[in-house]
């Protein structure tokens, strides 16, 4: 639909939402002012947790103090703001609206706080100059005392803002646009990102006060301005609450009986939040690009440049994320997701000097764009699907409540790991590259619970049938609109079968050529291990590789004859993406043993080498793990049965 419609006669078309009525011109400024929101928020929220932890380290703060700072406070802060602004702001009613009201009112003691963040050194400085109590104290202790008080301050009056403002998107965004807009808020999102990776970043040690005190007057004026400018419609009363269910005591009951009675709810929360544990870690990443020789000049340039590349990917990862259903998608990305966090294992074995780990960081931060891209597009339009419209907030609350119960722990737990890991390598930064087996067993973990929700997702209905459980309604599910989908295209599942043939090939035959290479540069173990090892082993995988292949062509041909299939047939869209990122990612594996060589660094070239075959195998797993996943499930191929589309059939044409 385009926003220049004009109705028979030339009557500018209006698009509605709620009571709200919105003319082109007033539908574009409601847009533009909410991606100003957005850009200024997420520039004020990329602050605190890029910078804080590079000035926690310079006061000597342990990890696991840092993992109480940084984790464990939000985490607290959350399980006991979020679940009360959501329950409450789904439910008030005033001439502001129901959100707004929990976002102005927050805004300046939010804007105080950031202030105290960037100022707590000289305020440490003059406490200890006049409370006689402190002057015995290290300077020190005193500054990472008030950095504890001032982020207990910010997340308290943050998380008002952070429970609410994604909420408002479903009372103001007309819904034929929803996905749209999505896309075009996490574009500004990264743009804002990106903006502050590649020019800011840098200046954090130096310019620690100004970086601060900039981003509250910005998030002020900025984000204020968006909140005078959008109105809020009206909305109806609360239904299903007779007899005061909402307030008081009884509205902790209502609001944990209508969020976790539901078996799928459960699994949704476990998911994510085993996920959010997963990267809990991510807090000292800053540290392992420093371990492996990059400065903040170049780990910023890895952000911004990341982000430009996503800028790319964003709007497009919207659209496939309506198309192709965000669950599945996000199912099935999980499960792949595991052999990256597999594959950075190798960085626990070889150190490439810094200017040549930025370039292998760089690239592969560039080729696994859209993937990640595509992941992170979905979530939101998942929660969406899966979650009663009219609990909305509160549901998103239980979420993150939940979420933050992991993080309360795991905050803690991971600043606990990285410490005995020090420990364990006699003190060394090294230690910071055993985050990844962290990351490795909860990604794994998480994978399998989103597995599980997917699974009981289609025994509720799937597809077609699924509406949300809702404990309150008669029905015991709320009705939701069931929106198209597109099933697994032949044309498409048989092209990503063919890059997958050319990521096994290009292995096979580029041997030869780095081979050739090793004999020139004189470095005659490697080329011996290649021969003996890498050369059979990766022969070997494509042979895998060719059996699950000819399992699911099989289960294609039992599709279109109407038969029953051994397993299932994964989306084209999901192996699309899988596979053209891996088949360029062997031009980054390939770089990466001929850096090894020309360093003569043969060893290093001989575990980039048994890392390629591994992430090769485990690719092919995940192809027919995730073929067991939609087994009993993908019983169509190229279009629904008669019938069976609910709206909108011409989709399935431009698939």
């Amino acid at each position: 639909m385009s926003l220049f419609n004009k109705k028979p006669g030339g009557t500018p078309k209006t698009y509605h939402c709620g009571t709200l009525t919105y003319t082109k011109a007033g539908l574009f400024a409601v847009f533009a002012w909410l991606l100003w929101g957005d850009f200024c928020l997420t520039l004020m929220e990329t602050v605190v947790p890029s910078v804080l932890p590079l000035k926690l380290k310079a006061l000597g703060c342990s990890n696991a103090m840092m993992g109480v700072i940084l984790a464990t406070i939000p985490s607290v802060l959350n399980i006991a703001v979020n679940p009360y602004v959501s329950f409450k702001s789904d439910r008030y009613r005033s001439k502001w609206g129901r959100r707004l009201p929990f976002i102005i009112g927050t805004l300046p003691f939010l804007c105080l706080s950031l202030v105290l963040i960037g100022f707590a050194d000289p305020i440490s400085a003059f406490l200890q100059a006049h409370v006689p109590a402190l002057k015995s104290v290290a300077p020190a202790t005193v500054t990472l005392a008030l950095l504890g008080v001032f982020m207990v301050i910010f997340q308290f009056f943050n998380m008002f803002v952070s429970s609410v403002f994604y909420y408002i998107f479903n009372d103001l965004v007309p819904p034929q646009f929803l996905a749209r807009f999505l896309g075009m808020f996490r574009l500004v999102g990264t743009a804002a990102g990106a903006i502050y990776n590649y020019f800011i970043f840098q200046y954090s040690e130096s310019h620690m006060r100004e970086i601060f005190l900039g981003a509250a007057i910005l998030y002020f004026v900025g984000f204020g301005l968006m909140c005078l400018r959008v109105k809020e419609g009206e909305y109806p009363p609360v239904e299903g609450e007779d007899g005061g269910a909402g307030k008081g005591l009884a509205a902790i009951k209502t609001y944990f009986s209508e969020c976790f009675t539901h078996k799928l709810y459960w699994l949704l929360f476990a998911s994510s939040s085993i996920l959010a544990t997963s990267g809990v870690i991510g807090m000292f990443g800053v540290f392992f690009n420093r371990e492996m020789g990059l400065s903040l000049d170049h780990i910023g340039k890895l952000g911004a440049v990341s982000g430009v590349f996503s800028l790319v990917a964003i709007y497009i990862a919207a659209v496939f994320a309506d198309r192709w259903n965000p669950l599945r998608i996000l199912t099935h990305l999980r499960v792949f997701a595991v052999i990256g966090m597999v594959s950075a294992w190798v960085w626990l074995f070889v150190t490439l000097p810094g200017e040549y780990y930025f370039w292998v960081a760089m690239g592969g931060g560039i080729i696994g764009t859209f993937q990640s891209t595509l992941a992170g597009a979905v979530e939101f339009p998942m929660m969406m699907r899966l979650l009663p419209q009219s609990r909305f907030g509160q549901f998103c609350s239980a979420q993150a409540m939940i979420q933050c119960v992991f993080r309360l722990v795991t905050g803690v737990a991971a600043g606990l790991f990285v410490d005995a890991m020090k420990w364990f390598c006699h003190g060394s930064d090294y230690a910071y590259r055993l985050s990844f087996v962290w990351t490795t067993i909860f990604g794994a973990l998480g994978a399998a619970a989103t597995v599980w929700l997917y699974i009981y997702w289609y025994r509720l209905g799937g597809d077609f049938h699924y509406h949300p459980p809702a404990p309150w309604s008669p029905t015991k599910k709320e009705e939701l609109a069931v929106v198209v989908t597109v099933p697994p295209q032949s044309r498409w599942v048989n092209c990503s079968l063919y890059f997958f043939h050319a990521i096994m090939a290009s292995s096979v035959l580029g041997l030869p050529v780095v081979m050739w290479w090793m004999r020139h540069q004189d470095t005659p173990v490697a080329f011996r291990w290649f021969l003996v090892l890498i050369l059979p082993l990766t022969l070997a995988v494509w042979i895998f590789w060719v059996i699950v292949e000819r399992g699911v062509r099989r289960d294609m041909s039992d599709c279109k004859a109407g038969l029953p299939l051994r397993n299932g047939i994964p989306h084209h869209g999901i192996l699309m993406t899988v596979s053209t990122k891996y088949l360029f990612f062997q031009a980054m594996w390939f770089a990466q043993v001929v850096i090894a060589v020309n360093l003569k660094m043969e060893t290093a070239a001989l575990i980039f080498g048994l890392a390629g075959v591994i992430s090769n195998t485990l690719l092919i797993v995940c192809v027919w793990l995730n073929c067991r996943i939609e087994r009993g499930r993908s019983l169509v191929l190229d279009q629904w049965p008669a019938g069976e589309i609910p709206e909108e059939p011409a989709a399935l044409a431009n698939a």
